[in-house]
Protein backbone atom coordinates (compact mmCIF):
# COMPACT_ATOMS: atom_id res chain seq x y z
CA UNK A 1 0.00 0.00 0.00
CA UNK A 2 1.36 3.40 -0.99
CA UNK A 3 2.46 5.45 2.03
CA UNK A 4 1.80 9.19 1.59
CA UNK A 5 2.81 11.98 3.94
CA UNK A 6 0.43 14.85 3.16
CA UNK A 7 1.65 18.21 4.46
CA UNK A 8 -1.19 20.76 4.59
CA UNK A 9 -1.09 24.48 5.21
CA UNK A 10 -4.47 24.45 7.01
CA UNK A 11 -5.89 21.35 8.67
CA UNK A 12 -9.27 23.09 8.94
CA UNK A 13 -9.53 23.58 5.17
CA UNK A 14 -12.33 21.43 3.67
CA UNK A 15 -10.24 21.06 0.52
CA UNK A 16 -7.51 19.34 2.56
CA UNK A 17 -10.14 16.92 3.86
CA UNK A 18 -11.31 16.24 0.31
CA UNK A 19 -7.79 15.53 -0.96
CA UNK A 20 -7.13 13.23 1.98
CA UNK A 21 -10.35 11.33 1.28
CA UNK A 22 -9.33 11.11 -2.38
CA UNK A 23 -5.99 9.51 -1.56
CA UNK A 24 -7.52 7.08 0.93
CA UNK A 25 -10.25 6.09 -1.56
CA UNK A 26 -7.52 5.48 -4.11
CA UNK A 27 -5.90 2.89 -1.85
CA UNK A 28 -3.16 4.91 -0.16
CA UNK A 29 -2.31 5.04 3.53
CA UNK A 30 -2.16 8.73 4.43
CA UNK A 31 -0.37 10.48 7.28
CA UNK A 32 -1.75 14.01 7.52
CA UNK A 33 0.38 16.74 9.09
CA UNK A 34 0.09 20.49 8.98
CA UNK A 35 -0.79 23.77 10.61
CA UNK A 36 -3.99 24.66 12.38
CA UNK A 37 -5.66 27.85 11.15
CA UNK A 38 -8.90 28.06 13.09
CA UNK A 39 -11.31 25.35 14.18
CA UNK A 40 -13.50 23.36 11.83
CA UNK A 41 -14.74 19.99 13.14
CA UNK A 42 -16.36 19.33 9.77
CA UNK A 43 -12.89 19.06 8.19
CA UNK A 44 -11.99 16.00 10.27
CA UNK A 45 -11.32 12.74 8.42
CA UNK A 46 -12.60 9.62 10.17
CA UNK A 47 -9.75 7.32 11.12
CA UNK A 48 -6.98 9.88 10.57
CA UNK A 49 -5.55 11.86 13.48
CA UNK A 50 -3.53 14.74 12.02
CA UNK A 51 -0.12 15.71 13.34
CA UNK A 52 -0.25 19.38 14.25
CA UNK A 53 2.88 21.36 13.42
CA UNK A 54 1.76 24.68 14.86
CA UNK A 55 -0.73 27.49 14.40
CA UNK A 56 -0.88 30.06 11.61
CA UNK A 57 -3.21 32.95 10.78
CA UNK A 58 -4.80 34.38 7.65
CA UNK A 59 -3.17 37.48 6.15
CA UNK A 60 -0.12 37.24 8.46
CA UNK A 61 2.63 36.16 6.13
CA UNK A 62 5.52 36.96 8.47
CA UNK A 63 3.90 34.94 11.25
CA UNK A 64 3.52 31.99 8.88
CA UNK A 65 7.22 32.13 7.98
CA UNK A 66 8.09 31.98 11.67
CA UNK A 67 5.71 29.08 12.22
CA UNK A 68 7.24 27.15 9.33
CA UNK A 69 10.77 27.73 10.64
CA UNK A 70 9.73 26.50 14.08
CA UNK A 71 8.01 23.46 12.60
CA UNK A 72 11.13 22.53 10.66
CA UNK A 73 13.17 22.64 13.86
CA UNK A 74 10.68 20.42 15.69
CA UNK A 75 9.87 18.11 12.79
CA UNK A 76 12.01 15.17 13.90
CA UNK A 77 10.05 14.99 17.13
CA UNK A 78 6.68 15.37 15.42
CA UNK A 79 7.40 12.62 12.90
CA UNK A 80 9.25 10.24 15.23
CA UNK A 81 6.52 7.58 15.01
CA UNK A 82 5.77 8.02 11.31
CA UNK A 83 6.68 5.27 8.87
CA UNK A 84 8.93 6.31 6.02
CA UNK A 85 6.62 7.58 3.25
CA UNK A 86 6.84 6.60 -0.38
CA UNK A 87 5.74 10.08 -1.48
CA UNK A 88 5.37 13.45 0.22
CA UNK A 89 2.72 15.88 -1.03
CA UNK A 90 3.31 19.49 0.00
CA UNK A 91 0.28 21.73 -0.28
CA UNK A 92 1.30 25.36 -0.85
CA UNK A 93 4.67 27.07 -0.76
CA UNK A 94 5.29 27.04 2.99
CA UNK A 95 4.84 23.28 3.10
CA UNK A 96 7.60 22.82 0.53
CA UNK A 97 10.06 23.95 3.19
CA UNK A 98 8.63 21.42 5.63
CA UNK A 99 8.71 18.72 2.96
CA UNK A 100 12.40 19.27 2.26
CA UNK A 101 13.16 18.97 5.97
CA UNK A 102 11.11 15.78 6.13
CA UNK A 103 12.99 14.31 3.18
CA UNK A 104 16.28 14.92 4.97
CA UNK A 105 14.94 13.17 8.07
CA UNK A 106 13.71 10.16 6.11
CA UNK A 107 16.91 9.58 4.18
CA UNK A 108 17.10 12.16 1.42
CA UNK A 109 15.38 10.37 -1.46
CA UNK A 110 11.62 10.56 -0.87
CA UNK A 111 9.94 12.18 -3.92
CA UNK A 112 8.03 15.43 -3.34
CA UNK A 113 4.87 16.47 -5.17
CA UNK A 114 4.03 20.18 -4.96
CA UNK A 115 0.29 20.94 -4.78
CA UNK A 116 -0.52 24.58 -5.53
CA UNK A 117 -4.18 25.48 -6.09
CA UNK A 118 -3.92 29.25 -5.58
CA UNK A 119 -1.29 31.76 -6.64
CA UNK A 120 -0.73 34.17 -3.76
CA UNK A 121 -0.58 37.82 -4.79
CA UNK A 122 2.87 38.25 -3.18
CA UNK A 123 4.30 35.76 -5.68
CA UNK A 124 3.08 37.99 -8.52
CA UNK A 125 4.64 41.21 -7.35
CA UNK A 126 7.25 42.70 -9.66
CA UNK A 127 9.34 44.18 -6.86
CA UNK A 128 12.04 42.69 -4.64
CA UNK A 129 9.47 40.91 -2.46
CA UNK A 130 7.95 39.08 -5.42
CA UNK A 131 11.33 38.19 -6.88
CA UNK A 132 12.54 36.89 -3.51
CA UNK A 133 9.46 34.71 -3.04
CA UNK A 134 9.66 33.28 -6.54
CA UNK A 135 13.36 32.56 -5.97
CA UNK A 136 12.47 30.80 -2.71
CA UNK A 137 9.81 28.76 -4.49
CA UNK A 138 12.29 27.78 -7.19
CA UNK A 139 14.91 26.80 -4.64
CA UNK A 140 12.56 24.83 -2.41
CA UNK A 141 10.97 23.17 -5.44
CA UNK A 142 14.12 22.40 -7.38
CA UNK A 143 13.76 18.64 -6.86
CA UNK A 144 9.96 18.47 -7.01
CA UNK A 145 8.84 15.57 -9.17
CA UNK A 146 5.35 16.80 -10.07
CA UNK A 147 3.28 19.93 -9.79
CA UNK A 148 -0.43 19.50 -9.02
CA UNK A 149 -2.64 22.47 -9.86
CA UNK A 150 -6.34 22.98 -10.54
CA UNK A 151 -6.64 25.35 -13.50
CA UNK A 152 -4.86 25.54 -16.86
CA UNK A 153 -4.71 29.32 -16.40
CA UNK A 154 -2.35 28.88 -13.44
CA UNK A 155 0.06 27.09 -15.73
CA UNK A 156 -0.43 29.58 -18.55
CA UNK A 157 -0.10 32.77 -16.50
CA UNK A 158 2.20 31.82 -13.65
CA UNK A 159 4.00 28.49 -13.67
CA UNK A 160 5.15 28.68 -17.27
CA UNK A 161 6.23 32.34 -17.54
CA UNK A 162 7.13 33.30 -13.94
CA UNK A 163 7.69 30.38 -11.60
CA UNK A 164 10.98 28.57 -11.28
CA UNK A 165 9.20 25.25 -10.75
CA UNK A 166 10.19 22.98 -13.64
CA UNK A 167 8.27 19.87 -12.59
CA UNK A 168 5.71 18.40 -15.02
CA UNK A 169 2.23 19.80 -14.21
CA UNK A 170 -0.74 17.58 -13.41
CA UNK A 171 -4.16 19.19 -13.75
CA UNK A 172 -6.52 18.06 -10.97
CA UNK A 173 -9.64 20.19 -11.23
CA UNK A 174 -11.73 20.97 -8.16
CA UNK A 175 -14.32 18.34 -9.01
CA UNK A 176 -16.87 16.90 -6.61
CA UNK A 177 -15.58 13.81 -4.85
CA UNK A 178 -18.02 10.93 -5.42
CA UNK A 179 -16.42 7.84 -3.92
CA UNK A 180 -19.60 5.76 -4.00
CA UNK A 181 -20.14 6.37 -7.70
CA UNK A 182 -23.91 6.71 -7.38
CA UNK A 183 -26.37 9.46 -8.19
CA UNK A 184 -28.34 8.87 -4.98
CA UNK A 185 -27.07 12.03 -3.32
CA UNK A 186 -27.77 14.52 -6.09
CA UNK A 187 -30.05 17.50 -5.66
CA UNK A 188 -33.45 17.43 -7.27
CA UNK A 189 -33.94 18.92 -10.72
CA UNK A 190 -33.42 22.66 -10.94
CA UNK A 191 -36.77 24.41 -11.26
CA UNK A 192 -37.89 28.02 -11.10
CA UNK A 193 -39.58 29.01 -7.83
CA UNK A 194 -43.38 29.22 -7.51
CA UNK A 195 -45.04 32.62 -7.78
CA UNK A 196 -44.22 34.76 -4.77
CA UNK A 197 -41.18 32.69 -3.76
CA UNK A 198 -37.78 34.35 -4.35
CA UNK A 199 -35.01 33.09 -6.59
CA UNK A 200 -31.94 32.16 -4.56
CA UNK A 201 -28.26 32.67 -5.36
CA UNK A 202 -25.87 30.40 -3.44
CA UNK A 203 -22.40 31.66 -2.54
CA UNK A 204 -20.66 28.67 -0.96
CA UNK A 205 -17.15 27.67 0.05
CA UNK A 206 -14.28 30.00 0.95
CA UNK A 207 -15.96 33.35 1.65
CA UNK A 208 -13.18 35.90 1.33
CA UNK A 209 -14.36 38.48 -1.22
CA UNK A 210 -15.54 41.85 0.11
CA UNK A 211 -16.47 43.01 -3.38
CA UNK A 212 -18.79 40.03 -3.91
CA UNK A 213 -20.45 40.66 -0.56
CA UNK A 214 -21.04 44.32 -1.38
CA UNK A 215 -22.28 43.61 -4.92
CA UNK A 216 -24.70 40.87 -3.84
CA UNK A 217 -26.00 42.99 -0.97
CA UNK A 218 -26.74 45.92 -3.28
CA UNK A 219 -28.31 43.61 -5.87
CA UNK A 220 -30.56 41.83 -3.35
CA UNK A 221 -31.86 45.16 -2.00
CA UNK A 222 -32.45 46.39 -5.55
CA UNK A 223 -34.56 43.29 -6.25
CA UNK A 224 -36.71 44.04 -3.17
CA UNK A 225 -37.14 40.42 -2.11
CA UNK A 226 -37.45 38.78 -5.53
CA UNK A 227 -33.94 37.39 -4.99
CA UNK A 228 -32.23 36.09 -1.87
CA UNK A 229 -28.54 35.32 -1.36
CA UNK A 230 -27.56 32.33 0.76
CA UNK A 231 -23.97 32.07 2.04
CA UNK A 232 -22.42 28.90 3.44
CA UNK A 233 -18.83 27.94 4.21
CA UNK A 234 -15.86 29.46 6.01
CA UNK A 235 -15.66 33.26 6.09
CA UNK A 236 -12.15 34.73 6.04
CA UNK A 237 -12.88 37.20 8.82
CA UNK A 238 -9.56 38.96 8.26
CA UNK A 239 -10.84 40.15 4.86
CA UNK A 240 -14.04 41.80 6.16
CA UNK A 241 -14.57 44.70 8.53
CA UNK A 242 -17.54 42.99 10.16
CA UNK A 243 -18.80 39.96 8.25
CA UNK A 244 -21.44 38.90 10.78
CA UNK A 245 -22.68 42.44 11.33
CA UNK A 246 -22.93 43.07 7.60
CA UNK A 247 -25.09 39.97 7.12
CA UNK A 248 -27.36 40.90 10.03
CA UNK A 249 -28.10 44.23 8.39
CA UNK A 250 -29.05 42.74 5.03
CA UNK A 251 -32.75 41.84 4.69
CA UNK A 252 -32.30 39.46 1.75
CA UNK A 253 -29.01 37.74 2.62
CA UNK A 254 -28.26 35.08 5.20
CA UNK A 255 -25.27 33.05 6.35
CA UNK A 256 -26.03 29.39 7.11
CA UNK A 257 -22.62 28.31 8.44
CA UNK A 258 -20.16 25.60 7.46
CA UNK A 259 -20.98 22.35 5.71
CA UNK A 260 -19.38 18.97 4.97
CA UNK A 261 -17.98 18.45 1.51
CA UNK A 262 -19.12 16.31 -0.28
CA UNK A 263 -21.72 14.94 2.15
CA UNK A 264 -23.89 18.08 2.40
CA UNK A 265 -23.66 19.35 -1.17
CA UNK A 266 -26.97 17.96 -2.41
CA UNK A 267 -28.86 19.65 0.42
CA UNK A 268 -27.25 23.07 0.15
CA UNK A 269 -27.36 23.28 -3.65
CA UNK A 270 -30.88 21.87 -3.68
CA UNK A 271 -31.91 24.99 -1.75
CA UNK A 272 -30.75 27.48 -4.43
CA UNK A 273 -31.20 28.21 -8.15
CA UNK A 274 -27.90 29.89 -9.09
CA UNK A 275 -24.27 29.43 -8.08
CA UNK A 276 -22.12 32.52 -7.49
CA UNK A 277 -18.92 31.35 -9.23
CA UNK A 278 -17.22 34.76 -9.02
CA UNK A 279 -14.32 35.86 -6.83
CA UNK A 280 -12.69 39.31 -6.82
CA UNK A 281 -10.36 38.55 -3.90
CA UNK A 282 -7.23 38.89 -6.06
CA UNK A 283 -8.88 40.54 -9.03
CA UNK A 284 -7.07 40.22 -12.36
CA UNK A 285 -4.71 37.60 -10.95
CA UNK A 286 -5.59 34.46 -8.99
CA UNK A 287 -9.32 35.24 -9.07
CA UNK A 288 -9.29 35.55 -12.85
CA UNK A 289 -7.41 32.27 -13.28
CA UNK A 290 -9.02 29.86 -10.85
CA UNK A 291 -11.79 27.34 -11.46
CA UNK A 292 -13.58 27.36 -8.09
CA UNK A 293 -14.99 24.37 -6.24
CA UNK A 294 -18.49 25.82 -6.41
CA UNK A 295 -18.40 25.81 -10.21
CA UNK A 296 -18.20 22.00 -10.23
CA UNK A 297 -20.44 21.57 -7.20
CA UNK A 298 -23.24 23.72 -8.57
CA UNK A 299 -23.18 22.16 -12.01
CA UNK A 300 -23.03 18.67 -10.52
CA UNK A 301 -26.36 19.50 -8.88
CA UNK A 302 -27.81 21.26 -11.92
CA UNK A 303 -27.65 24.83 -10.61
CA UNK A 304 -26.88 27.69 -13.00
CA UNK A 305 -23.39 29.17 -12.51
CA UNK A 306 -22.79 32.91 -12.75
CA UNK A 307 -19.25 33.81 -13.86
CA UNK A 308 -17.42 37.07 -14.49
CA UNK A 309 -16.50 38.10 -18.03
CA UNK A 310 -12.82 37.68 -18.88
CA UNK A 311 -12.09 34.94 -16.35
CA UNK A 312 -11.05 31.31 -16.76
CA UNK A 313 -14.43 30.33 -15.31
CA UNK A 314 -16.24 32.26 -18.05
CA UNK A 315 -14.03 30.60 -20.67
CA UNK A 316 -14.78 27.18 -19.16
CA UNK A 317 -18.53 27.85 -19.39
CA UNK A 318 -18.32 29.25 -22.93
CA UNK A 319 -16.57 26.11 -24.22
CA UNK A 320 -19.47 24.02 -22.89
CA UNK A 321 -22.23 26.45 -23.84
CA UNK A 322 -23.60 26.71 -20.29
CA UNK A 323 -24.03 29.23 -17.50
CA UNK A 324 -24.42 32.99 -17.32
CA UNK A 325 -21.66 35.58 -17.67
CA UNK A 326 -21.73 38.95 -15.91
CA UNK A 327 -20.48 41.75 -18.16
CA UNK A 328 -19.72 44.34 -15.46
CA UNK A 329 -19.08 43.92 -11.75
CA UNK A 330 -22.04 45.90 -10.47
CA UNK A 331 -25.56 45.34 -9.20
CA UNK A 332 -27.20 46.83 -12.27
CA UNK A 333 -25.47 44.37 -14.59
CA UNK A 334 -26.42 41.45 -12.36
CA UNK A 335 -30.02 42.66 -12.34
CA UNK A 336 -29.99 42.81 -16.15
CA UNK A 337 -28.53 39.30 -16.31
CA UNK A 338 -30.90 37.44 -13.97
CA UNK A 339 -33.56 39.91 -12.85
CA UNK A 340 -36.00 39.03 -15.62
CA UNK A 341 -35.30 35.29 -15.65
CA UNK A 342 -38.29 33.34 -16.99
CA UNK A 343 -39.22 29.69 -16.29
CA UNK A 344 -38.45 28.77 -19.89
CA UNK A 345 -35.05 30.48 -19.88
CA UNK A 346 -34.15 28.86 -16.57
CA UNK A 347 -35.24 25.42 -17.77
CA UNK A 348 -33.16 25.84 -20.93
CA UNK A 349 -30.06 26.76 -18.89
CA UNK A 350 -30.56 23.78 -16.58
CA UNK A 351 -31.13 21.41 -19.49
CA UNK A 352 -27.86 22.42 -21.14
CA UNK A 353 -25.97 21.59 -17.94
CA UNK A 354 -27.68 18.20 -17.77
CA UNK A 355 -26.34 17.34 -21.23
CA UNK A 356 -22.72 17.60 -20.04
CA UNK A 357 -20.81 14.42 -19.28
CA UNK A 358 -21.05 13.78 -15.51
CA UNK A 359 -17.28 13.26 -15.49
CA UNK A 360 -16.96 17.00 -16.12
CA UNK A 361 -18.01 17.59 -12.52
CA UNK A 362 -17.19 14.41 -10.61
CA UNK A 363 -14.00 12.71 -9.40
CA UNK A 364 -15.03 9.12 -8.66
CA UNK A 365 -13.36 6.12 -7.03
CA UNK A 366 -11.75 4.99 -10.28
CA UNK A 367 -10.22 8.47 -10.64
CA UNK A 368 -8.92 8.24 -7.07
CA UNK A 369 -7.34 4.86 -7.79
CA UNK A 370 -5.78 6.15 -11.01
CA UNK A 371 -4.25 9.09 -9.14
CA UNK A 372 -2.73 6.84 -6.47
CA UNK A 373 -1.37 4.46 -9.12
CA UNK A 374 0.23 7.42 -10.83
CA UNK A 375 1.78 8.60 -7.57
CA UNK A 376 3.11 5.08 -7.01
CA UNK A 377 5.27 5.42 -10.12
CA UNK A 378 7.38 7.94 -8.18
CA UNK A 379 8.43 5.46 -5.52
CA UNK A 380 12.15 5.43 -4.81
CA UNK A 381 13.36 2.38 -2.96
CA UNK A 382 15.42 3.37 0.10
CA UNK A 383 19.00 2.14 0.14
CA UNK A 384 18.34 0.47 3.49
CA UNK A 385 15.40 0.07 5.88
CA UNK A 386 14.65 3.21 7.86
CA UNK A 387 12.14 2.48 10.62
CA UNK A 388 10.32 5.40 12.19
CA UNK A 389 12.38 5.17 15.36
CA UNK A 390 15.48 6.00 13.34
CA UNK A 391 14.42 9.65 13.24
CA UNK A 392 16.43 11.28 15.99
CA UNK A 393 15.75 14.39 17.97
CA UNK A 394 17.54 17.38 16.43
CA UNK A 395 20.73 18.52 18.11
CA UNK A 396 20.86 22.10 19.26
CA UNK A 397 23.17 23.04 16.42
CA UNK A 398 21.12 21.35 13.71
CA UNK A 399 19.90 23.43 10.84
CA UNK A 400 16.23 24.07 10.34
CA UNK A 401 15.99 27.37 8.57
CA UNK A 402 14.00 27.92 5.42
Amino acid sequence: MLQILYLAQDLADPAVRRRTLTLVAGGARVTLAGFRRGANPLAAVHGIEPIELGTTADARFAQRIGAVAGACLRLANRLRHVQRPDVIIARNLEMLAVARRAVALFGGDVPIVYECLDIHRLLLRKDMVGRALRAAEAQLGRDVRWLITSSPAFIEHYFRPLSGINAPPILLENKVLDIDGTAANVAGAAECPPAGVPWKIGWFGALRCRKSLSLLAEFSRMMEGRFEVVLRGRPAYSEFEDFDGALRSEPFMRFEGAYRNPEDLADIYGDVHFTWAIDFFEEGQNSAWLLPNRLYEGCRHGRIPIAMKGTETARFLAVRGIGLVLEEADAESLAALVGSMTPDAYADNAERISRCNPGTWVFDRSDCEALVRRLATLIVEPPRPLPAVAIAEPRHNEGGSL
